[in-house]
């Protein structure tokens, strides 16, 4: 049975395991109770955070100053290219058409989509690239609105990664392993860290609908062997924002009520008899269904917000569901305290017909993840929250396919890409690492998804070796038995 780390201890001599089991039981059920009918007493207690959320398995013991108190993640699901945003490479224009040498490529593995090509000509990007900022900071002319924010942002153009196909890929930076199975960046985040707020989930999930080249799965944001509590809840467009949380017709909510506090009952003779640790998460889980039936409606009605603000963000901010109104509904979110915001946007898998794609996805993304660190940073909200921009792995420097004077297409490419942070701890203005002309290897300041997991986790105020979680007799981490916070990232 999996065992988690404990910081604290009941008095046991002189108990059957039948008794010790249900004095667990009730007094896990107790707090639950006791912060629903009365959560200012129960604080005073000195039994949760003064913000009235639920302490994670670390409590108040964090191992680092804490930078970041939440995350917002905007996942660009899909991979973008690399070549046609954050790095740009004029050789490739260059030496457009002509061959991939060999002494680049280094025999490295290719996909089975282009690796039978009987030639990979370099293809150069179409856009042209701008400085921006007081460095000078080089940005695609694709991204006209992160451009203005660039001193804000942390570019990263020496990401890389194990994976070379999508889902092995997704999964690796979204949980630490190509494995399906373990624990997501915000179910460790929950688990370590807790709550801060007690009427919304800890852990949401936001994706922009109708856009499917490559599919997403609910495993990646759940919470593999960590008790289910922890795993993301998604937040959709439509009447029904959580699936399942309206009472069906003719239940009223007192009727609601009663019901769950028989359950809770039920629940606890349960855990009392089998000694069963996911009864008392089933009972959070439904306890917080219940509160967010008052609080989600709330947090989804923007009609609250400045036409400015909303003209922020750009005119897809009144639509529900789109990538722009997700933006918002994160920044809602994290004033909430919401501790980790997911957000994924599909579409950027353009192994044919970039220069079309590309323009698009970046028309779609770029004004309202500007705005996103815009409108944080005009809240106050942007020093302690951490913003990510980016998507799996990056895009080859070849074409796949053929090359022509207005299209072209590139495959995936594991070994180096770029993502953007923002907030929360992060160097401001600044660029790190750095890739060939061709963008094809790193020369400079690699960094690792699991290096890049641990300086999340730092940032947090959590070293990443020490938050682990016993199954099946190892003691699993978010870094596997990898990663190295990257210091240079740190403000």
């Amino acid at each position: 049975m999996s065992t988690q780390h404990c910081t604290g201890h009941l008095p046991t001599a002189g108990l059957s395991r039948r008794a010790l089991l249900s004095r667990v039981g009730l007094g896990l059920g107790g707090i639950a109770l006791a912060d629903l009918v009365n959560p200012p007493r129960l604080r005073a207690a000195g039994q949760a955070p003064s913000h009235g959320g639920v302490p994670g398995i670390l409590g108040t013991d964090l191992h680092y100053p804490v930078k970041a108190k939440r995350v917002i993640f905007l996942f660009m699901a899909g991979g973008p290219s690399q070549i046609e945003t954050f790095d740009d490479k004029p050789v490739l224009r260059t030496r457009n058409g002509e061959q991939l040498p060999d002494s680049v490529r280094q025999g490295q593995r290719l996909t089975g989509m282009s690796g039978n090509q009987s030639s990979l000509p370099l293809a150069g990007s179409q856009f042209g690239f701008s400085q921006h900022g007081a460095a000078g900071t080089w940005v695609s002319d694709l991204l006209p609105y992160t451009a203005k924010v660039v001193d804000d942002l942390c570019i990263v153009r020496s990401m890389h990664t194990d994976a070379i196909n999508h889902d092995p890929a997704i999964t690796f930076f979204q949980t630490g392993s190509q494995i399906a199975g373990r624990p997501s960046m915000g179910a460790w985040t929950h688990y370590g860290l807790g709550s801060d707020t007690a009427d919304l989930p800890a852990f949401v999930v936001l994706i922009t609908p109708g856009k499917v080249d490559q599919p997403l799965y609910s495993r990646l944001w759940g919470s593999g062997f960590l008790p289910s509590e922890h795993q993301g809840v998604q937040f959709r467009s439509g009447k029904d924002a959580v699936l399942y949380l309206a009472n069906p017709a003719g239940v009223t909510p007192q009727a609601r009520r009663l019901l769950l506090d028989r359950l809770r009952d039920l629940h606890r003779d349960a855990a009392a008899q089998l000694g069963d640790g996911t009864v008392d998460a089933r009972i959070a889980q439904y306890e917080m269904a219940y509160r967010m039936q008052a609080s989600v409606p709330g947090v989804m009605d923007i009609s609250n917000e400045r036409e400015e603000t909303l003209a922020l963000y750009g005119p897809d901010a009144k639509k529900p569901g789109t990538f722009a109104a997700n933006c918002l509904l994160a920044r809602r979110l994290a004033e909430r305290g919401v501790k980790f915001i997911q957000l994924y946007h599909q579409g950027w898998d353009q192994h044919d017909s970039l220069p079309k794609g590309i323009e698009r996805q970046c028309r779609e993304t770029d004004q309202a993840s500007a705005a996103l660190v815009t409108d944080l940073k005009r809240r106050g909200l942007l020093d302690d929250t951490l913003v990510v921009w980016g998507g799996e792995f990056g895009r080859t420097s070849y074409s796949q396919g053929k090359l022509t004077a207005t299209n072209y297409g590139r495959d995936h490419h594991p070994r180096c890409f770029s993502i953007w942070m923002a907030g929360g701890g992060v160097k401001p203005g600044y660029v790190h690492g750095a890739t060939d002309d061709f963008a094809y290897n790193i020369v400079d300041g690699g960094v690792h998804v699991h290096d890049f997991h641990a300086t999340l986790l730092r940032l947090l105020g959590v070293d990443h070796e020490r938050l682990t979680y016993l199954h099946q007799g190892r003691r699993f981490r978010l870094t596997d038995v990898h990663g190295t916070v990257v210091d240079a990232l740190l403000a």
